[in-house]
């Protein structure tokens, strides 16, 4: 059966194909989605059309965030039946195969009440709230979070959630009006003595006492230190792509011997926790996932504000190009799999 996929060809080089893949005969634990929505992730997808990530090889399809239709599951599948709309990790296919059998696999029932197009930003979400799961926020402190692309934007929400009085930092001035437009109520653009002077009045010159860097850009953790207070935290959620000379000392400093130090250091990828619920673990991806298709659902967290594009897969060159090239006008792009 013939199946249209993006594909990246080679470097910037994008392309809608029909492979032929066997959809029909199932595994016991298998399901098959027809595609109705998926999500670019944009600093991966990036760097994988780019050539830079070892692990993508061309040709390949990308993605990994989608909603669909359930078509026919396996006989030994039960949480799922054909017809269920399900929130998956497939990629930019028209179907994906999904193994529920395989320990990194996700096919989660969505919630009615949810518009189609916003349920694939439920990855970016979890990514976010690896970051507020690892924390230690509590009601009153104050937060910073560096970089307001749709994982910084979605973290920075959290954490007002989560009780923190927010601030959100990126060198983007649309993408600070965006996070304000989402709640955050101080909203800075990144200059770096301007925010770190504003940084210190919102916070009586005590700094923040947790800092989420998201951003994932070479230098922006020793942009980013000053704001920190004494006995805070720097939780690191972004993919750091690219090379970056720092003296090392200048960290340490600020960790230990700076007057405001005794700063703590975590990491937030999106693997600490295990992908299904564990009975010995209270936190899961899939647990995540179903909080954060909640707070969807109940409007608690904005993400309509997020979804700037909806495209045709047969536009996908021209997505990747505005994501690269328009950031000001690209941030959350979705392709619309249901004229296929």
């Amino acid at each position: 059966m013939k199946n249209k996929s993006i594909v990246f060809t080679g470097c910037d080089q994008v392309e809608v194909r029909e492979l032929e893949e066997n959809l029909a005969g199932l595994q016991a634990h298998e399901v098959l989605v027809r595609t109705c929505f998926s999500l670019v992730s944009a600093g991966t997808e990036l760097t994988c059309l780019a050539g830079i990530e070892s692990w993508f090889t061309f040709p390949a399809t990308p993605g990994y965030t989608s909603v669909g239709e359930v078509v026919k599951v396996g006989d030994q599948v039960s949480r799922v039946a054909p017809g269920d709309v399900v929130y998956t990790w497939g990629g930019h296919k028209h179907y994906n195969r999904i193994n529920l059998g395989m320990p990194g696999s996700i096919c989660i029932p969505v919630p009615t009440g949810i518009a189609l197009p916003l349920v694939p930003f439920t990855r970016m979400i979890t990514i976010a709230l690896t970051a507020l799961r690892v924390s230690d926020i509590e009601l009153g402190d104050f937060v910073a979070v560096t970089g307001l692309g749709l994982v910084g934007n979605f973290a920075a929400q959290l954490a007002r959630l989560q009780g923190g009085s927010v601030i959100g930092l990126d060198h983007n001035p649309g993408r600070v009006a965006l996070a304000a437009a989402c709640g955050v109520n101080n909203a800075i653009v990144m200059e770096k003595l301007s925010a770190a002077g504003k940084v210190a009045e919102i916070t009586d010159r005590q700094g923040v006492t947790t800092l989420v860097e998201a951003s994932g850009r070479p230098g922006a953790l020793l942009d980013g230190l000053p704001l920190v207070g004494r006995y805070g935290e720097v939780i690191l959620v972004g993919i750091v792509r690219g090379e970056y000379e720092a003296n090392l000392g200048d960290v340490l400093d600020y960790i230990h011997l700076d007057s405001r130090g005794n700063v703590t250091f975590k990491g937030a990828h999106e693997w600490r926790f295990p992908v299904a619920r564990d009975p010995f673990v209270k936190h899961s991806i899939e647990r995540n996932s179903e909080i954060a298709l909640d707070l969807i659902r109940s409007g608690d967290l904005k993400v309509a504000p997020l979804l700037s594009h909806t495209l045709s897969p047969y536009k996908a060159a021209e997505a990747y190009h505005g994501l690269k090239n328009r950031k000001n006008e690209f941030i959350g792009v979705v392709f619309d799999w249901t004229n296929m």
